[in-house]
This record gives C-alpha cells, structure tokens and sequence, in this order.
C-alpha cells in the first residue's frame, strides 16, 4: 500500500479575534501543513469560517487552510463551489475542502437550514460532491436534479488551480461507506472516533472504496486531535506530556493508517505541538516504517486495537 505523506496541522474556532490570525501566522511560521476552520455558522458568538479562510490566507504564505468542516445544510454546494475555487485562485492552491452536514440539528434548523435525518442528511451530502465537482469540472451544459439540491449553468466555474480535496466529516458506518465510495479523505473528530474505533472505521472506508473501484491510499485520513499538550502527568489518551503525544500519534500513523493531524487544543500550546511533537513524530515514524515497511495498512490484520498497548499511553 503506498502512503500519503504525513500532514500535520492546527484546528481553529471560527473567531476574528487577533489570537485567531496570530495562531494562523505562527501555524505557518512554523511549517505546519493544513489549518482548519471550524464552520458552527448558527453560533452567535462565531465569525463567518469562509470569510476568515480568505483572511488567513491572505495574512499566510504556504499553509494549506480548509473549512473544517463546512456545514453544508448553510453553504448551497454551488455557492460553496465558487467560494472554495476562489480562495484556491487567489492563493495559488491553497485551499482543500473539508464538508460535512452539521453538529447541531437544533442550531441549523434556528438558522434557517433544513432539518435532515441521517439518511437524507448522507443523500445531501453525495449530492452536494457531485455539484461541487461539476462546478470544478471543465464541462458546458451543466445540470443535475437531485432529491436535495439542482444545479444548471451554461458552463462551469471557475476552476481551482489544483485538484482540491472534497473531505467528508463522517463518524457513522453509513458516512464511512459513503465515504469510501464518493470522497478523496476521511475527516475523524479524537472525540467522537477514539483509537478502538478508527480501527474499525478505518476497515470499514477501505472496503467501501474497493466496492466502488477505487483505491483505499488514495483517501487521506485525517485525525482532528482534541487534546492538551503540557509537562503535567498523562490523563488519558491525547492528554499528557509531548513524549506521550509522539507515541501516541507515532501509534496512528504507524498502526491506524492516519496520515493527517489536526490539533484542537488551546492555542498556547501550538508551539510545543509544533516544534517540539511533530519534528519527533515523522522521525519516529520514518524510523519505525523503515524497519517495517508493511505496517500501518488499515486492512492488515495485525492492527487489532491491542496492537496499541506497547506505549501505555491509552489507545484503546
């Protein structure tokens, strides 16, 4: 199985603040990989994520920056389509797309979105692929009438300026097969998707894209890290020193397949996540992958969940 190469990044509330545009500078000062913005539009106390990915990468020179994930129940596809092509243009490809169809029915609804169970939520949510990728595309005569959304334009447009990533923020096993059939990555929450799952998640989106004809490494899967970094005792899993967090992230690279981070803990704590834990991660992990160069395939059998016990540091 060839690997994506490791990404690490930093996950960021949706805040105008000053400390938001300051984190996102240090972020890339300080070579991370991706910055996400958390899209919660039905929160009163949030700026508008999309607004603030345009900011940041106007205030940035290299990282790539995501809506993670765009709340697709507010953000029309074809709408969102235009916006995500833009922000790439203006950048020099700088923007992935992050989609998934909300955390709070209740605010969503308030908001003035709809209302969808799980499986006209997932039924939203393909249709939606298949608009923005339309819009992507170099095709005339555009149309498409779905059960959720329609779409026509003479011509598509415009285009980004490379090949963005559609990644879908899915937990549940019908998210996952949709996933695998329809996405190019796998955005998992450490809350909601601990290590015991992303075994099975992992297995679960492999088997999915070779029903759908498509190669498994050629999804990424990307890990939202919420946790504390600092020089205190481990607490549990993604709550401890930084040696902790090189084992442990070590462990999902190598073990569960995981080949992005986001981390989503304070934001003091960025630059010991930065400099101290991920120089030490991809050291490890080429060490380790080196030595065996088979590991980490997610549909290997060998990545049972007790596989993680060697660190101690709670993956399970």
């Amino acid at each position: 199985m060839t690997r994506a190469p490791l990404r690490f990044g930093v996950s960021l509330a949706a805040d105008s603040s000053a400390p938001l545009m300051r984190a996102a500078q240090d972020a890339d000062r300080f070579g991370l990989d991706l910055l996400g913005v958390r899209d919660q539009p039905y929160r009163r106390d949030t700026a508008d994520a999309l607004t603030l990915m345009a900011s940041v990468l106007a205030g940035t020179s290299r990282i790539r920056v995501l809506p993670a994930v765009a709340c697709l129940p507010l953000r029309p596809p074809a709408a969102l389509a235009k916006a995500i092509a833009t922000m790439d243009r203006l950048s020099g490809g700088r923007v992935e797309l992050g989609l998934g169809s909300g955390m709070s029915p209740d605010g969503i609804e308030i908001y003035g979105g709809p209302r969808l169970g799980g499986a006209a939520a997932r039924r939203a949510l393909e249709e939606a692929v298949q608009i923005i990728r339309l819009h992507w595309s170099d095709q005339n005569g555009l149309r498409f009438k779905g059960e959720h959304y329609r779409f026509a334009a003479s011509q598509a447009g415009p285009a980004p300026v490379h090949q963005i990533g559609i990644w879908l923020g899915v937990t549940g096993p019908r998210g996952l097969d949709l996933a695998g059939r329809v996405a190019d990555g796998w955005i998992a929450p450490s809350s909601l998707v601990p290590p015991k799952r992303l075994v099975d998640g992992q297995r679960r989106l492999d088997e999915a894209a070779l029903r759908a004809g498509r190669e498994p490494a050629e999804i990424r899967r990307v890990y939202v890290l919420e946790g504390a970094v600092d020089e205190g005792d481990s607490r549990g899993f993604l709550h401890g020193p930084p040696r902790q967090w090189v084992y442990e992230l070590t462990e999902l690279a190598v073990g569960h397949g995981v080949d992005s981070f986001l981390f989503a803990g304070g934001l003091e704590q960025l630059p010991v996540f930065a400099l101290e834990v991920v120089p030490a991660v991809r050291e490890q992990v080429a060490r380790e992958r080196a030595a065996s160069p088979q590991r980490g395939d997610p549909l290997e059998p060998s990545l049972q969940a007790g596989r993680s016990s060697r660190h101690g540091a709670g993956l399970s």
